[in-house]
């Protein structure tokens, strides 16, 4: 039995960078949210950070579904 280090370190790295940019992206979506809550508390309004943050919020949703998309095929 032959373990294949290349590719286990490429699946590795690929799983890291994967990790850090949804944890990223979910972070930036709850940060656009909380900027709509100080606003909303100052009598104003956020549209671009709610905008953002929800596209954020879309884009975590569409990679999760793909990675189930390709587990399930």
């Amino acid at each position: 039995m032959s373990i294949d280090w290349a590719a286990l370190g490429s699946v590795f790295g690929v799983s890291l960078v994967a990790t850090v940019a949804l944890v990223g992206l979910f972070t930036l979506g709850i940060v656009g949210l909380s900027h709509r809550e100080r606003a909303a508390a100052e009598g104003g309004s956020a549209p671009l950070a709610v905008t953002g943050a929800y596209a954020c919020f879309a884009a975590c949703t569409a990679a999760v579904a793909y990675g189930i998309y390709l587990i399930v095929a």
